[in-house]
């Protein structure tokens, strides 16, 4: 039978915080910690707690009070309550004389905030507010750990612990066996703010598979899962164009939809760097800014020999990013990337893009229509690209609108757009048009799927400084020009499906018929519609110009047939197809595109899905006299998502003369792929080769087989403690961005950031 004792002005919480056993995690056995302890769960509530907070309920099997030594004794299965706090022991003994309260065997207490502490045996002041613990192990909320061999509490609930260690994680296996953990911190003396859930450390160091590595003076970090500033995990890399480079990020928890990252970074061969992150989320929106800035010399693209130092100054790269949803309908979204030079991206090891895209849009949609205001502007990083004839694009402006045919039950939509290009030194350019479609689909009786189209659109262009476009292909006429576009066509489909090869099939023969009178193309100037090239993507559309400067005339057929295969876990998509004109197109089309003839090149694409396991996509043009392949794309991936290959595979071999911007042919390899070891342990890697020769660029210098990049790494990763050791190197030189080896060291330690 139980009994109990109401023990008046006792403080007990404090006793919660305290209890705990052991100093070393290595030596933590499964079963010092009970079965059901968890960190995060909270005491099952006590139906006899007492009202008055000054109260104590001691909960025990046998409770005996020695009258002549003043000693009261709770044992078996001792439960103590108040404020929330529970604390756990196979006995508790308060000497009245002494004022000392004890506790031994199994104790287990837990604070309101939901930390857990265990151990053997806790002595405390006669005010049980301050006291010791030898051979503690604090569980947290998060489940992270704090184990020392002393520990000693203070009235406003912090505690300090000696030669104390911590770390975030499991110190047994799923099968309940003890195991050392990846990582702990250690240091000489610990300090817990159970209010601020933060831990700071004196002389505290890093071990990890019981290895010091790491030295961390003055290191302080959170022990829950909100947000906290703090010092985060320093990176470590090395280059042969910069040094060796330590980068040591800081982290600001502004506000809890607020936070901020700097980033200081030192090198043994350039200048330091800093770069800082902000990011805002709020109820309208999210966005985030970036900066790096620097002094240093930099050497202009292009430039060979030794890298002078006459052209030091500043430099730094700004990005920022964000959309914003003002209601149901209207959204605002920016995007902005201005560097300092063509070259500071690669030599600090930021980013490899040639080219760099500011945007502003603000847009509207609802069921039936889209509006759109927005800017574009562009910043070349490409060696002899002038920024002089790089377009900003201020303001494009587009309006759609679709709503149902009440006539004959098709679909209508119209369409009015408005685009200024200005450069700075080249050809500047507005447009406007308007137009409208109308789609009509019908099934027969026999299961064709057929669709009507009727096309209307009326142009108007202005341009000036024609003759400063290099490329007399995309000019056009100076001045005022209009233009009027009529198209009619109708698209067949026709599937047949049946049983094939244990699955289902689908042949879908598809037939088409293009009617656009002649269109006066070559007197407006060709902004969006350079980057010509028939595939499988645009066969069937009613224009295959991207954009809206150039537009197919004359009256064609496409004809071509899609063809499905399902069954349990595989799937095979392929399609191909071909089209005729009645005229050739050699006067707006490039030669070598495809599409410049009667007859145009053969073009496909095979799909291959298997399971998990392969993923397999061929792209191709077949020349239409001889079968030569013009286009030549593969992307595969086979294995699982921890053990896998990658290999992509390009050729453009379409022999489209020189001058002719974004068209010039092209052979390249990319190959990739992850070794999983065992549970923790991969291996991983990737290049990138440039198979261009003289075949596909007749004014090519390579000798067919130019390495690219190549990027070697071991990691591991346990999902406490991440590794990875990468080598990469880049065998390009621009300007002061060298090429050589990088290797980078990245560590990431759960709770402690990367």
């Amino acid at each position: 039978m139980k009994s109990s004792i109401a023990l008046i002005a006792l403080a007990v919480p404090q006793v919660c915080l305290l209890a705990s056993p052991h100093a070393a995690f290595a030596q933590i056995a499964p079963e010092a910690i009970p079965e059901d302890a968890n960190p995060v769960e909270a005491a099952p509530a006590d139906e006899n707690l007492p009202e008055n907070p000054d109260e104590i309920e001691f909960s025990a099997d046998k409770v005996d009070y020695d009258f002549e030594s003043d000693i009261v004794t709770a044992s078996g299965n001792v439960l103590v309550n108040r404020d929330g706090y529970r604390l756990r022991a196979d006995t508790v003994v308060w000497n009245r004389n002494s004022g000392v309260v004890e506790a031994k065997g199994n104790i287990r207490s837990t604070s309101p905030e939901g930390d857990t502490a265990y151990g053997d045996s806790i002595i405390l002041t006669d005010s049980l507010r301050d006291g010791t613990v030898e051979n503690l192990l604090l569980v947290m909320e998060d489940g992270s750990r704090l184990a020392a061999r002393k520990g000693e509490r203070f009235e406003d609930g912090s505690m300090t612990l000696d030669y104390g260690a911590y770390t975030a994680c499991a110190v047994v296996t799923e099968d309940g066996c003890p195991k050392k953990p990846s990582w702990e911190i250690k240091a000489v003396k610990v300090r817990y703010d159970p209010i601020k859930k933060r831990v700071t450390y004196d002389g505290a160091r890093i071990e990890i598979f019981g290895l010091p590595v790491i030295p961390l003076p003055g290191l302080s970090h959170p022990v829950s899962d909100e947000n906290r500033s703090g010092l985060l995990v320093p990176n470590l890399r090395f280059d042969s164009t910069n040094g060796v480079a330590v980068s040591v990020p800081y982290y600001f928890n502004i506000a809890p939809n607020q936070d901020a990252t700097v980033t200081a970074q030192v090198f043994t061969e350039v200048a330091p760097l800093i770069s800082g992150t902000f990011r805002n989320l709020d109820e309208k929106g999210a966005f985030q800014i970036t900066g790096y800035g620097t002094y240093s010399s930099r050497v202009p693209t292009g430039a060979t020999g030794p890298l002078p130092d006459s052209e030091k100054g500043f430099r730094g790269y700004f990005a920022t990013s964000g959309r914003f949803v003002l209601d149901d309908n209207w959204t605002i979204s920016q995007a902005a990337r201005i560097a300092s030079d063509r070259t500071f991206l690669r030599r600090y090891d930021i980013s490899d893009d040639d080219s760099l895209r500011s945007t502003i849009n603000v847009e509207r949609i609802d069921e039936s229509s889209y509006f759109s205001l927005a800017g574009w502007a562009f910043q070349t990083l490409r060696a002899g690209d002038p920024q002089s004839q790089v377009p900003v694009a201020l303001p494009v402006i587009d309006y759609r609108k679709r709503f149902a045919d009440p006539i004959l039950g098709g679909r209508t939509q119209i369409q009015l757009n408005s685009l200024a290009i200005g450069r700075s030194g080249g050809q500047d350019t507005q447009r406007a048009f308007a137009s409208a479609r109308w789609d009509l689909r019908r099934l027969t009786s026999m299961g064709q799927e057929i669709i009507l189209t009727g096309f209307a659109r009326g142009d108007v262009y202005n341009s000036e400084d024609n003759a400063l476009n290099e490329t007399a292909l995309y000019q056009g006429n100076s001045g005022w020009q209009t233009r009027g576009i009529v198209t009619a066509a109708v698209d067949v489909k026709w599937p047949l499906v049946g049983q094939a090869f244990g699955g289902t099939q689908t042949l879908t023969p598809r037939l088409q018929i293009v009617a656009t009178p002649a269109i006066a193309n070559a007197k407006v100037p060709n902004e969006d519609s350079r980057s010509v090239d028939l595939e499988d993507t645009n066969l069937f559309a009613l224009n295959r110009f991207p954009g809206y400067d150039r537009y197919e005339d004359n009256v064609r057929v496409t004809y071509g047939a899609e063809w499905n295969l399902s069954r349990p876990n595989l799937r095979i998509d392929a399609i191909v197809g071909q089209s005729y004109r009645l005229a050739n197109n050699s006067n707006i089309v490039p030669e070598g595109t495809g599409l410049s003839e009667r007859f145009s090149d053969i073009v496909g694409r095979t799909e291959v899905r298997f399971s998990d396991i392969v993923k397999f996509t061929h792209r191709y043009r077949l020349d239409k006299d001889n079968l030569a392949i013009r286009r030549n794309e593969i992307d595969a991936t086979i294995g699982s998502q921890n053990t896998y290959a990658q290999i992509g595979y390009l050729r453009l071999n379409r022999n489209i003369g020189d001058g002719i911007e974004d068209l010039s042919d092209r052979e390249e390899v990319r190959v990739g792929g992850r070794y999983q070891i065992n549970n923790y342990w991969s291996v991983f890697g990737s290049a990138i080769v440039d198979l261009t020769g003289i075949k596909e660029d007749p004014l090519s210098s390579s000798d067919g087989f130019d390495p690219i990049r190549h990027r070697l790494g071991v990691a591991y990763d346990d999902g406490c403690l991440s590794l990875a050791v990468t080598w990469r190197y880049d065998y390009e030189d621009t300007g002061d961005a060298q090429r050589g080896s990088t290797f980078l060291f990245r560590v990431a330690l759960r709770n402690l950031g990367v």
